[in-house]
């Protein structure tokens, strides 16, 4: 039997230990002992949920970044093969068509650009937008083309040597002019509310909007006419191949200047791969006239022609360097083409 004497604390107050039953006794005990259902021993599962949630949420990041790395090597498969198909139908061209004379790289660039701007067709038409397409380098584009046909087709003074020069070079130059066509009237009918005129601005100074071509066209008009080669013997016709010889080294300017106004500096794909074409096709024909530029000489013999095409051909590949540089980045990294805007990216454009 418990002794009277002794004091037992609830927490209500001291109450002497004899007056609470035995079986009562336990039961307050028992109430201070364990805690209540939900009370302390939910924390437990509290923290297991919170360790659930964050590997939830990891898993989430890690399917978002599959998935990125997914989209981006597809994209890569696709420019490895359409790259792949544009160097096979050349070497199948070459060695078909050209009996391998040097003079196949004047084909091969101008086959590199036709593919450049079939890209650029299924850019537009495919997506149904304009968008980062300079109107200016298409308009330059189709100048080159058709001063370079009414040159060629009168006349052979400036066609390769080999097989491609009887009349591959002539339908590889008209299916260009025929794709800058369509890509210029894809711009400005159907799909010129996604054109972005505010962007494409070279040299709109004192002209008519959307006439900013005139300050490259012009100049590069005149000093064709003063110093030309003399291979066709026939003025109209020497003058109009180097019209479109020099043009052409111009011609990208205002898609460069275009790409250095985009605030974000992200450049679409097929629009880089149109671009990064075109500027491969120069590298050929470069590569050609390193040889071959004193063949370009005056009626008087003089070789500044020849020197004038290396110099204009040389100083469209390095306002291209920059451009060149990202290009093989986005490639490697599998990821878009990214250019640094009102940076030092293309700083002489």
């Amino acid at each position: 039997m418990a002794s009277e004497g002794l004091i037992h604390d609830t927490g209500l107050g001291a109450v002497p230990l004899a007056t609470v039953p035995h079986q009562r006794l336990v039961t307050v005990r028992a109430s201070y002992s364990a805690p209540a259902p939900g009370g302390y021993g939910q924390q437990h599962d509290y923290s297991q949920n919170a360790g659930n949630f964050g590997a939830s949420s990891n898993q989430d990041d890690d399917s978002k970044k599959g998935g990125k790395k997914s989209m981006a090597l597809h994209a890569l498969n696709k420019i490895v093969i359409m790259w792949a198909g544009f160097f096979t139908a050349s070497l199948f061209v070459y060695f078909m068509m050209s009996g391998g004379d040097f003079s196949f790289l004047m084909t091969y660039g101008a086959i590199s650009r036709m593919f450049g701007f079939g890209i650029l067709n299924v850019k537009i038409f495919s997506s149904k937008r304009a968008t980062g397409v300079s109107v200016k380098t298409l308009q330059l584009y189709c100048l080159v083309f058709f001063f370079r046909l009414t040159s060629i087709i009168r006349h052979q003074g400036y066609l390769p040597y080999d097989k491609s020069g009887d009349w591959l070079y002539h339908v590889v130059e008209i299916m260009a002019l025929i794709f800058t066509g369509t890509a210029l009237w894809g711009c400005m009918a159907p799909f010129k509310s996604t054109y972005q005129g505010a962007l494409d601005k070279f040299g709109e100074m004192h002209v008519p909007p959307g006439m900013g071509a005139v300050y490259l066209a012009v100049p590069m008009l005149i000093l064709a006419i003063i110093v030309h080669p003399n291979l066709n013997s026939d003025f109209m016709s020497d003058a109009a191949w180097t019209y479109a010889m020099y043009l052409e080294s111009v011609a990208l300017v205002p898609q460069l200047f275009m790409f250095q106004k985009q605030t974000s500096g992200v450049v679409e794909l097929l629009t880089a791969h149109f671009v990064a074409a075109l500027g491969f096709g120069r590298l050929m024909e470069f590569m050609f006239w390193v040889y071959s530029y004193h063949e370009l000489a005056t009626s008087a013999g003089s070789k500044l022609p020849g020197y004038l095409a290396l110099f204009s051909q040389l100083m469209q590949l390095v306002l291209m360097l920059d451009f060149f540089w990202y290009y093989y980045l986005a490639v490697k990294n599998a990821t878009p083409l990214v250019l640094p805007s009102h940076g030092a990216a293309m700083g002489m454009v």
